[in-house]
Formats: structure tokens, sequence, C-alpha cells
């Protein structure tokens, strides 16, 4: 694990002095507060190396707008406990964006918890059974950003909608909750289900969020013909852009 921490703190400060707007927030390179959020990066259960500085935006943007990217990623909404949801259809890159933020929330000093919505249901479930149901609830009160990656996949059983009402009903106005769905707001309320609790929990979500709405093919599709077109091989996969490497927005998926 201090091997780990080494390698990490080794990388920020070349990525530091690559880029001179890389630390922002809480932590600098030479904080005791790197250390710490060394520890947050290795808790944050992050799947893929996801950082905002990758996005390549010379490529199609995805309906990304770049204002409010750069914005957010300041982590002034965490400061003031606001929501992030990120809607797109599926291969789009919203998960590799959700973990990105929560990656800069690391750094700036805030913990982050990154989980998939059935996981976080099926832990949930389990923690009703073993009686850890409230320490469990307590440990994600406490956590600065909590990302919940695609929520929606299925209508939710009763007490999914019971649970994820409690997680949110601890967070409000007290922690951020950042949220990745293949679903458009409006659809929302159906797949929750059982109208007063739809309106609870999109209440406590919704009215203090800001959202990123992305558009476009899905860039696994993507991905997959251009390298399927690099293995035909031929001048025309020679001459494409950025054949030989992949871009940063390939990928994001």
């Amino acid at each position: 694990m201090e091997t780990l921490g080494r390698e990490t703190r080794a990388s920020w400060r070349h990525r530091g002095a690559q880029r001179p707007d890389y630390w922002s927030g809480r932590c600098g390179p030479e904080s005791g507060s790197l250390y710490r959020a060394a520890s947050w990066l290795r808790t944050a259960n992050l799947r893929c190396q996801a950082s905002l500085e990758d996005i390549d935006w010379h490529s199609a943007r995805r309906g990304l707008d770049k204002a409010l990217v750069h914005s957010l990623g300041t982590c002034a909404w965490l400061a003031q406990h606001r929501n992030l949801l990120i809607i797109g259809p599926t291969g789009i890159g919203k998960s590799w964006l959700g973990e990105a933020f929560a990656e800069r929330a690391c750094r700036a000093g805030y913990s982050a918890y990154c989980v998939r919505a059935p996981r976080l249901f099926h832990d949930l479930h389990v923690a009703r059974g073993d009686g850890s149901y409230t320490r469990v609830l307590a440990r994600l009160a406490k956590t600065d950003l909590l990302a919940i990656d695609d929520l929606g996949l299925a209508p939710l059983a009763s007490p999914e909608r019971h649970d994820l009402l409690e997680v949110l009903e601890d967070r409000t106005e007290r922690a951020s909750t950042l949220i990745t769905s293949q679903l458009p707001l409006k659809a929302w309320h159906d797949v929750i289900g059982e109208p007063t609790l739809a309106d609870a929990i999109c209440d406590r979500l919704v009215h203090t969020a800001y959202v990123i709405e992305l558009h476009g093919p899905s860039m696994r599709e993507t991905r997959a013909k251009s390298q399927g077109t690099d293995r035909g091989g031929g001048a025309a996969a020679r001459s494409a852009p950025g054949a030989g490497k992949p871009s940063a927005a390939r990928r994001q998926d």
C-alpha cells in the first residue's frame, strides 16, 4: 500500500509539472494533505484511470460544456454540497466522466466512493441481513462524494426505493451525490416507482444538482469499428488520425 502511495505521489508530481493547473482545491504536491488524498484514492473504488485532464477537447464533445466541466473541476460544488447528474446513452462515457470527477475530488482533499447502483442495493440488502445496515449508512453519509453509476437500469424494487431515500436523506445539504443514468430526468419517476417516494428522491437529488447531458454514438462502438479498421490494415488505417494510439476520448466509456 505504501508503494502504491509513493507511485501515486510521483505520478501526481509529474502531472503537476506538465500541467500547472493540475492541483486544485485543498491539496498540493508538497502538502501534508497529499497523503490523505492518496488514501482517498485507494478507498474510492475507482475502476479506471480517469482524469478530467485527459478529456480530449479536440474530438467530438458529445454535449460536454468545457466551461461547466472546468467550473466543476474546482470542486466548489462539493464545498456547497451540491449534486451532479450525468445523463446519456450507453457507451457515451458517463461512467468514465463520473470517475474523473471522483478522482478530482480525491486530489482536492475530499473523500469519494464510486459504486454501481445494483451493487449498492445488493450491499445494503446484505447489511440489513447481517445487522450492519446502520453502520453502512453512516459510512456512506460521511463520504464527501458518493458516485452512483447506472441508476435506473431496471425499475427499483420497494426495498431499493427505501434504501436510496435513506442514503440521500443522510446526505442532503451535508454531502454531494453524483448519479449517472441512461434515463432522461423526466423518466426517473417511472423507474423509481411509488410516486410519493419518487418525489422525495428526486427532490433531494435534482433541485441542487448540476446536469450534464451527453449525446452521440456509443464510444464502445466507435472504438470497436476503429480497431476493426486497424486490423484490416491498408492506407486508410495508416492515415487515420490517431490510428496508432487510442485517444483519451476513446477511453472514456
